[in-house]
């Protein structure tokens, strides 16, 4: 709280309306680097996802590094086999936008999905059983390398100091799959199984078909404004 003239004046930090976590707090990127982001010319896919995804990137990040430490993990690309595409770009770091936006500029999507190995790597570069951890995941699909993201969200939840994973799930398609049940839904309504991860976090599930909705899913989730 400062007092100029006769008018006093708080400054707080509050999330935007989706958002479920301090915006004071650090957060992760996960983003889906598999060679299905790759896809288009089916599943009703006009151009890849992953130029959707670097235009949404480049919209909302300088916005949200500017109050927010952001770092960043990539699955799928350059691993030893198909699923050892893991990388830690960086950890949270103040004014992100840039690495953020050069990194996702320069990802050629490949290899599969290690989605779970993915989060629980964000998780612990957020320190997550000592302190508030926000995870927010971009994913185009399901679990492919053999990981149980509903049992590593249980971890998360019961060991984790206060860790809030949000899912994006974008053009997501074909049939969902759940580590606890199995559902089949419309083609193009289908949810991600990495839905979990959000649903026993405490976080959210946003389906994303657009880049319009794929921006405000990224603002929702990880956006943080000063309001006085």
């Amino acid at each position: 709280m400062r007092i100029i003239g006769p008018l006093i004046v708080s400054a707080f930090c509050a999330t935007s309306a989706g958002a479920t976590d301090n915006c004071a707090s650090d957060a992760m990127i996960v983003l889906d680097g598999s060679g299905s982001m790759a896809e288009m010319g089916f599943n009703d896919i006009n151009e890849p996802r992953i130029f959707e995804a670097r235009r949404a990137i480049s919209e909302t990040i300088p916005e949200i590094a500017e109050n927010r430490r952001l770092g960043l993990v990539v699955y799928g690309p350059k691993g030893v086999d198909e699923c050892s595409g893991l990388d830690v770009r960086f950890p949270p770091m103040a004014n992100a936008a840039k690495p953020v936006i050069d990194a996702v500029n320069a990802l050629e999507p490949d290899g599969s999905t290690p989605l779970t190995d993915a989060v629980k790597l964000a998780a612990d570069a957020l320190d997550y059983q000592n302190r508030p951890a926000a995870i927010i995941l971009v994913t185009d699909g399901k679990e492919t390398c053999g990981g149980q993201p509903c049992k590593l969200a249980t971890d998360l939840a019961n060991e984790g100091a206060d860790t809030t994973v949000h899912v994006i799930g974008f053009k997501v398609r074909g049939t969902f799959f759940s580590w606890d049940r199995d559902s089949d839904n419309d083609y193009n309504v289908s949810e991600s199984v990495a839905r979990c991860l959000a649903d026993r976090t405490g976080g959210t599930y946003t389906s994303a078909e657009t880049l319009d909705q794929l921006i405000a899913a990224l603002r929702d989730t990880l956006g943080c404004q000063l309001l006085f």
